[in-house]
């Protein structure tokens, strides 16, 4: 196989051509260190080899690039580069991200679950549902929590002051926040007796 032309495109990639027809896109710059140029001659295995490299080297690109706007698990981070990338690419490509020190699960679960619950006020296990659905080992995330110190209706108090305090003076707005609240992952008991403390007589 003979590599006939190489077109530069958009998004650093470039055409590569072989025996005069389209073959694939390719990293530019991994084509650019390679030996290859046009009237290259080139083999299979030549090619999965450049095809594969290129895959990597875009892959650990796009794993920056997330890593730049904010920390990421390790599956949470795979998932978003395979839009992208192939499987292997990615895994390859978190794997390194995890030998520099940039992803690790057991920091980012800490961090996430204390903006889970001292921010967004979440129940205990709302956001275990929400480290779990990040990726992370349900004995790590249960072992982080157990950790936390966490008065329930204390919390359900903050969300009614900050949030809906306003929809208590009728009936609707009553059962929209309790809604709310559950959807949160906090239990009956402990949204009725909040609840309660907001009416001379018991509510619920």
């Amino acid at each position: 196989m003979i590599i006939t032309d190489i077109v530069p495109k958009r998004k650093r990639l470039s055409a590569l051509y072989i025996d005069g027809e389209f073959a694939l896109k390719i990293d530019s710059e991994t084509l650019i260190t390679s030996p290859f140029s046009v009237g290259s001659e080139i083999t299979d295995e030549q090619l999965k080899e450049l095809i594969d490299a290129s895959g990597e080297k875009r892959a650990k690109e796009k794993a920056l690039w997330l890593l730049s706007s904010r920390d990421h698990s390790k599956r949470e981070l795979e998932t978003k580069i395979r839009k992208t990338s192939d499987s292997e690419s990615a895994k390859k490509a978190v794997e390194r991200m995890e030998e520099l020190g940039l992803v690790n699960d057991e920091k980012f679960a800490r961090r996430y679950a204390e903006e889970l619950i001292n921010i967004k006020h979440l129940s205990l296990k709302g956001a275990k549902y929400k480290l779990l659905e990040k990726g992370i080992d349900r004995d790590l995330a249960d072992e982080i929590l157990e950790e936390m110190p966490f008065e329930p209706r204390e919390h359900i108090e903050l969300l009614i002051e900050k949030k809906y305090k306003k929809y208590l003076s009728d009936e609707k707005g009553r059962r929209k926040t309790i809604a709310a609240l559950q959807r949160l992952g906090y239990s009956w008991s402990d949204i009725n007796a909040v609840m309660n403390n907001y009416f001379e007589d018991e509510y619920i």
